[in-house]
């Protein structure tokens, strides 16, 4: 990874959107079924501790940085948004005794992902290899 390049090559930049990608569809799943109240999704959130009429406003907050994600000029944004989101995930399920690797595994794809198509975060968060 060139840090001094202002454009991604083409294997970081195809990369980079696959990562995205699976990121995005992902959260669109897991928002859409929390906003129309799949049965699947409501049991698991009611069971970790979120109260039934809690369990929209969660997916709607999902969607909005979702799709703030998804848009390049909103991107940075909406990984920040993505971390937030991703690190109350993380605190429910240590408060309710349960795996979160799950959730830190999708924070660390959500920058990964832009890290390989946004060359300006190498400097902002500079991976260097140890001599």
């Amino acid at each position: 990874m060139e840090t001094g390049n202002s454009t991604p090559s083409k294997a970081s930049l195809c990369i980079g959107w696959i990562i995205s990608g699976l990121c995005i569809l992902f959260f669109l799943f897991d928002s859409i079924t929390k906003i129309i109240k799949e049965e699947h999704s409501v049991k698991g959130s009611v069971q970790l501790g979120w109260p039934e009429h809690a369990i929209q406003g969660i997916g709607i907050a999902l969607l909005i940085s979702t799709i703030l994600y998804l848009i390049p000029r909103t991107s940075i944004l909406g990984a920040i948004l993505l971390t937030g989101y991703l690190g109350g995930a993380i605190a429910i399920m240590i408060r309710a005794e349960q795996q979160l690797y799950f959730a830190s595994v999708f924070g660390l794809l959500v920058w990964l992902g832009l890290y390989l198509r946004i060359p300006e975060l190498h400097k902002i968060l500079p991976i260097r290899k140890q001599d």
